[in-house]
């Protein structure tokens, strides 16, 4: 895979993750914890794919800036680690929307 398509693929990933961990939010904020949880393992799968690519990258870089730096390098960079701390952010906001619906049973 070359370097265009490895970078796209963090940013098509890391996007989908995101996206999924916002409709996860939606479905736990109707009180759809099943949903919730199904989406939020697929924002785990779909990031965990993203954080592959990235390790291949740095991996074979090995430290010696073999791999160009360009600024759609850093976008998905920046993509993916924002990507990353919503679905922490939301897996707790899930948990807080649960914790709401139990005292108002």
């Amino acid at each position: 895979m070359d370097l265009e398509s490895q970078i796209m693929g963090i940013i098509v990933n890391a996007g989908h993750g995101r996206s999924l961990c916002y409709e996860s939010l939606n479905a736990a904020k109707s009180g759809d914890f099943i949903k919730a949880e199904e989406l939020i393992d697929q924002s785990r799968e779909a990031l965990s794919q993203a954080h592959l690519i990235q390790t291949q990258l740095i991996e074979a870089d090995e430290g010696m800036g073999k791999t160009p730096m360009t600024l759609v390098m850093v976008h998905a960079q920046d993509h993916l680690m924002t990507s990353i701390l919503c679905k922490e952010l939301v897996i707790e906001m899930i948990d807080i929307h649960k914790k709401f619906r139990k005292y108002d049973s």
